[in-house]
Parts: C-alpha cells; structure tokens; sequence
C-alpha cells in the first residue's frame, strides 16, 4: 500500500505507480485483512498525535476581540521582502501604528484606519497580526514654544539637580551630577561632568 493511500485512505491520482515490478500474483483474503487493520491503527496514530499536537497549540492561543474605536499596533515582519512600509534594516520595528478600529469584518479580521501613505495596502487584517495599544501618559509629548537661533540650535534649560558623587579612577577623581532636564522623567536623568554645568 502507498504512503499516500495509508494517509488518506485513496489512491494518489498521479501517473507514478508504488507497485513493485515483475509478476502480478493473486492474493488471499488474509493479507487484505492485514492490510485494512494495519491502516485503521495508521489512522488512529495519526488522531493520536494531531490531537496532541493540538492540546499544545491550545494551551498558548487565545481569543483576542477588540472593540471598534480601539487603537491597534500592526506587526509588519511578515511583509518585510515584499513591502517594507517605509522601514528598512534590521533594526527596524515589528509593530507600527497605532491605526484605530472602523469596524469589524468577520470573526477574526478588522478594517482599520490607514494613514495616505499606507493607501496601496488593503486596510482589513486579521486578528493575529495586530496588538492591543494600551494607552500610557508618558507617551504624550507636549509640544512647547522654543526659541531657535539663526544657526538652528536652541538652549535647553537645566529642571533639577537630582544627586551628586564622585567617581574615582586611577589617578584622579571627576565630580559628577545627575540632572534632570526639561521633557524627561527622573529615570531619563544623565549623570553629566560637574564642569560642564
């Protein structure tokens, strides 16, 4: 019996033959049902190991729903040879947006809002390749008026020292300070030379 039969309980419909050559012989209805046996325990192996396949596969997925009016990151790895979005590199992001939810399509895809530049992409996807925005303060920044001189630079203002040391190499010893400047948060501060201020 072929491969192909013992799998999916037909013949392969192709011109190849599995058949050994040299004389046909007739055989017992013996073999026939040793053969029928042997591919109903080929079929219950084969249950057997794509229920267990799936148990694992169970385990990790989950049902993901969003909701319309929700914002959404969309994974872009999977188009990185065939469209690059307008990143390229290997350092570039998995995930761009995020693009807010028109409308939900079927059980699984969604209709998102797509900037102009994205116009040549169909704007509905599917569930697994979009990520839940989860909105944060910090990700606001707030846009303040800065003085620009004519040779395009500007002076940013010191908010706060948060701590001073010293750190001691061979030799000699450099004061340090930690600032805090305008637009960051006390984990963004710099440790910076005690002269330089």
């Amino acid at each position: 019996m072929a491969p192909y039969e013992a799998l999916y309980g037909r013949r392969c419909r192709t011109s190849t033959c599995w058949t050994e050559l040299g004389e046909r012989r007739v055989l017992g209805p013996e073999l026939v049902s040793d053969t029928v046996e042997k591919v109903k325990l080929i079929r219950h192996q084969l249950k057997k190991a794509s229920d267990r396949q799936k148990s694992y596969a169970d385990l990790k997925r989950r049902d993901i729903e969003y909701s319309v009016g929700d914002f959404v990151f969309l994974k872009v790895s999977l188009w990185k040879k065939l469209l690059r979005f307008g990143r390229k590199g290997k350092l570039s992001p998995r995930f761009i947006g995020s693009y807010d939810i028109l409308k939900r399509v079927g059980p699984v895809a969604y209709q998102l809002e797509l900037p102009p530049k994205l116009d040549r992409i169909n704007n509905v996807f599917h569930v697994s390749i979009l990520k839940r925005y989860r909105s944060d303060p910090t990700h606001i920044v707030l846009v303040e008026e800065i003085e620009v001189s004519p040779d395009l630079t500007f002076k940013e203002e010191l908010v706060q020292i948060l701590d001073c040391r010293v750190k001691v190499q061979r030799k000699k010893s450099i004061p340090l300070v930690k600032e805090l400047w305008p637009n960051n948060i006390s984990k963004e501060a710099t440790w910076e030379p005690k002269e330089v201020m």
